[in-house]
């Protein structure tokens, strides 16, 4: 059987046997109805973990979010973010369409709004301009590599909303990835929000499912919101439990999956056609430029034709993400055959393409 090293996403990860017998065996309810016990167990440590008063169990990390912004915001309002976010970039524009928010991008190169920006989008009350009501941050940072918002970055953000009047919210799809890299405990990193939205998906590994925390009463307001957007799930703790074990087994070895990504980094550096700047691999991402005649989707195909799949970013970068299912010989394996890609195309180009004449 050929090989095959998927470094297109953490979602690709699959439960573990652990996760797979605590599904089996969990004691389940109606969880529209609040009575699911495994629902309420993996609600209590989420929250417990992240240092928020409640948490909501939701399908994914893009109602979560979206739950989150309906539950701190009100038709009209605007919300700031960075340009780059996943909130503002990937999520369907769905705070607009349901909530009737405007959203207020702001330019972050390296994926790191800082207070002055944020302090100079803040709205003058005045009856033409819709109300600063909501800032959202991201970490760690997906579309700029997986960068992390340290605990004073993260303070430093919070301050200047919570000053002007507004709360912040997280999406930490990978916060857990951030407070691993950075040696914190993440409730150094969550501490300074409102609320957080966290995945149980990705690198954590559970087959489905994000969590929201923040105050007891914001988490009644998105929970009303989860139902309007049809994301109640009845006998969730199936699923649930799988996200305990999450929890309780998967957040240490994360520190693996990084170590994985700067050795794929370091592998394919100087590798002719490709950039990556290697001090921004703090976590399980890496971002290659392409500077050969492949674009990102010729160069996605060729890998995997060698059986490494990647994920083009842009026409011009290509993502590749390491997790629990990508083992260090694999990535021995990706960081030949691409280099084998990546030859290949430079010998091609050196190649005669007519008769020559004198």
């Amino acid at each position: 059987m050929s090989r095959t090293v998927e470094l297109r996403s953490d979602t690709f990860t699959l439960p573990t046997e652990s996760m797979r017998r605590a599904m089996a065996t969990a004691e389940v309810g109606d969880d529209v109805w609040d009575e699911d016990p495994t629902v309420h167990q993996l609600q209590e440590r989420a929250a417990d973990m992240v240092g928020m008063e409640a948490s909501l169990f939701v399908p994914s990390g893009t109602m979560g979010n979206l739950c989150a912004v309906l539950g701190h915001t009100r038709p009209g309002d605007e919300v700031l973010l960075d340009v780059e976010s996943h909130i503002f970039t990937s999520e369907v524009g769905g705070a607009a369409v349901v909530g009737g928010v405007q959203f207020h991008p702001l330019e972050a190169p390296d994926g790191r709004l800082t207070p002055s920006q944020v302090a100079a989008a803040v709205r003058e009350p005045d009856i033409h301009h819709p109300p600063t009501a909501l800032l959202c941050l991201e970490n760690t940072h997906n579309r700029n590599g997986g960068v992390c918002l340290s605990p004073q970055q993260t303070h430093g953000l919070a301050e200047v909303a919570h000053r002007a009047g507004f709360p912040v919210h997280l999406d930490g799809a990978r916060v857990f990835n951030a407070a691993v890299a950075l040696g914190v405990d993440v409730r150094e990193l969550t501490g300074p929000v409102d609320s957080v939205m966290f995945c149980l998906s990705k690198g954590l590994s559970a087959p489905v499912g994000s969590m929201v925390a923040g105050k007891r009463d914001f988490i009644e307001r998105a929970r009303r919101a989860r139902k309007m957007l049809g994301g109640g799930m009845r006998q969730a703790g199936v699923l649930a439990a799988a996200g305990l074990c999450s929890l309780n087994e998967m957040v240490a070895r994360l520190a693996e999956d990084h170590a994985n990504a700067r050795r794929l980094a370091l592998g394919l550096d100087g590798a002719p056609g490709l950039h990556i700047d290697l001090e921004r691999v703090e976590t399980n991402m890496v971002f290659a430029d392409l500077q050969s005649p492949l674009d990102a989707s010729q160069f996605e195909r060729l890998c995997g034709e060698e059986g490494v799949r990647v994920d083009h970013a842009t026409p011009a970068r290509v993502r590749l993400v390491t997790h629990r299912g990508v083992t260090a010989d694999d990535i021995e394996y990706a960081i030949a055959a691409i280099r084998r890609v990546l030859q290949n195309q430079a010998s091609s180009e050196l190649r005669p393409t007519g008769t020559y004449r004198r």
